[in-house]
């Protein structure tokens, strides 16, 4: 028993520290088929989305969605810090419980006990190590316990900036692009004189969000999991927006910064693909149709009407759902997984955006409106 206590103590110090480096310092994609932290948030995601969703009213659910992310982190980070308090008392018992407690007890309680007092750097001095292999490993697990701490006080801060610098962007989006954005009002919005210099500087803008989007949750995936201030706007939907509007672009808007948009493309869709890799979502066909015929028929019409230009033929009508093949079974694959809804193509009529209204106008109008049901009945 004391050679399966001391192996499986090393191999779950062993396990944790690795997981622990991949997550918080390793800056880059883990290619490992399994990973004790994929399968932590997979396993508790998606008991915790159908949770919400069979317990909380639809109009609180994204409040609770967005609990996922914070919570999930600090349960993570304290299931790290059990495995290797554990994993360190395992060995303390493997050989021979060799603590000296002031009550005269021993075993495993204690073991546990002066690992964990050790791992927070407590320094009680109620549970002592007798022998010299015993101290060197108080030693060790203490030096290992503060590492930790500094790891999790680094740590914190850097998702925070991350996340803030990721939605900064998201919102801009709001005044420029509609309440969820889409690519109808994107186009549409900078139909203005010098609209098409500022579009192309927007799309610029979102090339480089990509990249810093794409290194960031690369390197901390949980910050997936964060959610959007705004129940209409997510990461996801921002990015999907951006693609829809390149595609057009590219396809047949004449007079626009097409360079550009192939640019921004590019670099869009490989944080999509590599977001669907990291979370493991296969591609799926978005059901029904994001932009069927009489969809498309109206975008163009909104387009003329707006003084733009959007070829017709089918040889372009190919060529755009060539495109859209290329990135929307990946984010409807990850909608699904997040629990969020895409962005239409075409924005709802009389739809508010995000600036232009608040609480108390929203209370105000469902009250005029349930007012007038009650005249009418």
């Amino acid at each position: 028993m004391a050679i399966v206590a001391t192996i499986t103590g090393v191999a779950l110090i062993i396990l944790v520290l690795w997981e622990g480096f991949e997550t918080i310092i390793l800056p880059r994609r883990v290619t490992r088929r399994f990973r004790l932290t994929r399968f932590f948030y997979r396993s508790s995601w998606r008991p915790w989305a159908k949770m919400v969703k069979a317990l909380v009213p639809a109009r609180r659910r994204e409040s609770w969605l967005s609990y996922f992310g914070p919570l999930s982190l600090l349960l993570l980070l304290s299931i790290w810090a059990v495995g290797l308090i554990c994993g360190f008392a395992l060995v303390h018992w493997a050989l021979g419980s060799a603590v000296l407690a002031r009550d005269g007890s021993a075993g495993l309680i204690s073991d546990l006990y002066l690992s964990g007092t050790t791992f927070f750097t407590l320094g009680l001095g109620d549970v002592l190590p007798r022998t010299s292999l015993a101290r060197l490993l108080v030693v060790v697990e203490s030096g290992m316990g503060f590492a930790f701490l500094a790891l999790v006080i680094g740590y914190l801060p850097a998702l925070n900036q991350s996340f803030a610098r990721r939605e900064v962007s998201i919102s801009l989006l709001d005044a420029r692009a509609g309440s969820p954005p889409t690519a109808s009002e994107m186009l549409l919005r900078h139909g203005h004189e010098r609209g098409k210099e500022a579009l192309r500087q927007l799309l610029y803008e979102w090339e480089r969000w990509s990249a810093e989007f794409l290194e960031g949750h690369l390197s901390y995936p949980v910050l997936a999991y964060f959610r959007s201030q705004h129940d209409n706007q997510s990461w996801l939907g921002a990015l999907t927006a951006i693609l829809d509007t390149c595609a057009v672009i590219m396809v047949g808007l004449e007079g626009a910064c097409e360079r550009q948009a192939e640019l921004t493309f590019a670099m869009a869709r490989h944080a999509v693909v590599d977001l669907s890799l990291v979370f493991r979502t296969s591609p799926r066909e978005p059901v029904p149709e994001r932009l069927p015929p009489e969809k498309l028929a109206e975008l163009r019409l909104l387009l003329k009407a707006n003084g733009e230009m959007f070829r017709e033929g089918e040889a372009f009508d190919r060529k755009l759902l060539e495109l859209r093949r290329l990135y929307e079974p990946y984010v409807n694959a990850l909608a699904i997984h997040f629990r969020v809804s895409l962005p239409p193509w075409i924005a709802a009529e009389n739809r508010l955006d995000n600036w232009q209204g608040s609480y108390w106008e929203l209370k105000s109008r469902t009250k005029a409106e349930n007012n007038r049901k009650d005249h009418f009945e």
